[in-house]
């Protein structure tokens, strides 16, 4: 359901304009880049003999991968760049090619023409021929070596080592083409008096969304580099760049999507950015000059966190400018996805982001939380994070934008940077069980000692709500949303839905407007024009996620009435 409402914006128009782009600079500058390897030579390299335990473990002399019973993925490994990589893919494969196979059929369903997968393969290779030339040497390295273990499934694309490479720009690429925010990510640090302990906290909702599948297998990495600082962070197999982490010092980042221009080439994929901070940052400053120096491609917010400086600041980047937020009089920071600080004060792409999308509507919603949850410890965070209201505990119906809890995260996770502690939430979204791993252990001699990576006493429970008749009904509603698409987009028009289907789906997420909007454009397709009206000002009256979206509601309105 969601995903296909993120990807609607890859129109047609859109795609002439790649294949134009194709056609006229395929030829520019591309061929160094698609032909460019790594050099590997300076490494030692000893090609992994994994070791099968069981069917969900695995491992190869102190790297090892396994399953915890909250069915979350857990990896450690260590060694020099090129080791990393060949360990990780080593370790991981199955699983990997189980990933890249959900991405790229996502892919296959938008782009279903051979002849326009090739030009849009050909495009990625022209936007991303500069990629290779903003990314850290020892990282190309590591997904050289990730890449000897690629599937040739999708060699049509890009081959085994460039498609890694591509794969870790997919965020920046999806967001900068769509000139829209991917997610609708939110996160926040609190300390001193906002906290139980006065220990700096921070929690964060990953809001990625690729289908379902895409978030089965989540993976908890831990990674001990021969140089720089071991690190954990959260994503799934094949990532080697960070969206969530922590390192053993007590930095911790996390990324929310800014609005931003549409670039003409790649640079640095913010998820490799990240990781440079995570790997050799022990200060909030160290952090600042690492982002400052890399060029990226779109616009980002990184909440950096650190146990040494006890607070948390947001850096925000952008192909143009660059600047640093940092709360003031108080003990607290909020990060959607907006920017704060003064060097976006005049942006006009900001402003319109602010006016029109559902950042500023989650970051009061944020401030309104932090009101009534005071002195914030880790089970408290939890709920803030699975809090699935409006403005003044307002029913939005489920799965609205406008909600901390979008019922679609890819993960949450909840740091706290002066004891090395962090929550991992598990499936579904970030209502299973967050499951408590401690840093100081598992980057010691002692990380295994009870069997396990998890030090599981400090758990947080799941969230009723995932036992609950309406959670039943949001699963439902999901399924049937997708048969309701289909009628939408059914250009025979050989599938019909009844009134009494209709009725039953809005009965599912009654407060929802998308359920009413989505009617409405059935009706209007079956040209039932008074039916299209009534569902069309139904949606109205609800809580319509972004300006856009209104007005999209309205235009269909109009339309209708000029039918009848």
């Amino acid at each position: 359901m969601k995903d296909r409402k993120k990807f609607s914006h890859y129109s047609n128009n859109k795609l002439l304009i790649f294949i134009f782009l194709v056609l006229n600079l395929i030829s520019c500058g591309v061929s160094r880049s698609v032909h460019h390897l790594p050099d590997i030579q300076s490494y030692t390299l000893e090609i992994p003999e994994v070791h099968k335990i069981n069917d969900s473990t695995f491992t190869y002399h102190q790297n090892y991968f396994t399953k915890n019973k909250q069915h979350l993925w857990e990896l450690y490994i260590h060694g020099n760049p090129l080791q990393l990589g060949y360990n990780r893919g080593a370790l991981t494969k199955d699983l990997m090619w189980r990933q890249e196979e959900i991405f790229f059929s996502k892919v296959e369903t938008f782009v279903p023409s051979k002849f326009k997968q090739k030009l849009l393969s050909g495009f990625l290779k022209w936007y991303n021929r500069k990629m290779y030339l903003n990314v850290r040497e020892d990282y190309q390295a590591e997904l050289y070596g990730l890449s000897r273990y690629s599937s040739d499934k999708y060699d049509f694309i890009a081959p085994p080592y460039l498609r890694s490479l591509y794969l870790h720009g997919a965020h920046d690429i999806g967001h900068a083409l769509q000139d829209l925010a991917m997610v609708g990510c939110t996160s926040l640090a609190v300390w001193n008096e906002n906290t139980e302990d006065g220990d700096l906290l921070i929690g964060r909702n990953f809001d990625f969304y690729v289908g379902d599948d895409f978030a089965q297998n989540k993976l908890v990495e831990f990674v001990r580099p021969e140089e720089g600082i071991p690190y954990m962070s959260v994503s799934w197999p094949g990532m080697i760049g960070v969206v969530s982490g922590m390192n053993k010092e007590g930095i911790t980042v996390t990324i929310n999507a800014g609005k931003s221009k549409i670039p003409l080439t790649a640079k640095t994929p913010i998820s490799l950015v990240t990781r440079e901070i995570l790997q050799y940052a022990h200060t909030i400053d160290e952090a600042i000059q690492i982002a400052k120096k890399r060029k990226v491609f779109v616009s980002e917010s990184i909440l950096v966190g650190s146990a040494a400086d006890r607070t948390a600041v947001i850096i925000e980047t952008s192909p143009k400018n660059f600047g640093v937020y940092e709360s003031v009089n108080t003990s607290k920071l909020f990060c959607t996805n907006h920017f704060q600080s003064e060097a976006y004060k005049d942006d006009k792409r900001n402003q319109k982001q602010i006016a029109e999308s559902h950042s500023q509507y989650r970051y009061e919603k944020l401030q309104e939380l932090l009101q009534f949850n005071e002195k914030l410890n880790p089970e408290k965070m939890a709920g803030i994070l699975r809090e699935k209201s409006g403005l003044k505990n307002k029913n939005i119906g489920y799965g609205n934008e406008k909600a901390i809890n979008q019922l679609l995260a890819h993960h949450a996770v909840i740091f706290s940077p002066e004891k090395k502690l962090v929550w991992v939430s598990s499936n579904p979204y970030q209502l299973g069980e967050f499951v408590c791993y401690d840093l100081n252990t598992i980057f010691s001699d002692q990380r295994m000692k009870n069997g396990e990576m998890a030090a599981s006493q400090f758990n947080i429970a799941k969230d009723p709500f995932v036992e609950s008749q309406e959670f039943q009904d949001y699963e439902m509603y999901k399924q049937m949303s997708s048969e309701i698409n289909d009628a939408i987009h059914d250009k025979k028009k050989d599938i019909l839905l009844t009134d009494d289907f209709i009725n039953y789906y809005q009965s599912l997420n009654p407060e929802l407007w998308e359920v009413y909007y989505q009617a409405g454009q059935y009706y209007y397709k079956r040209k039932e024009y008074p039916k299209a009206k009534d569902q069309f000002e139904k949606a109205l009256k609800k809580e319509i996620t972004t300006v856009p979206d209104k007005a999209r509601v309205e235009k269909n309105l109009r339309k209708t009435l000029n039918k009848l």
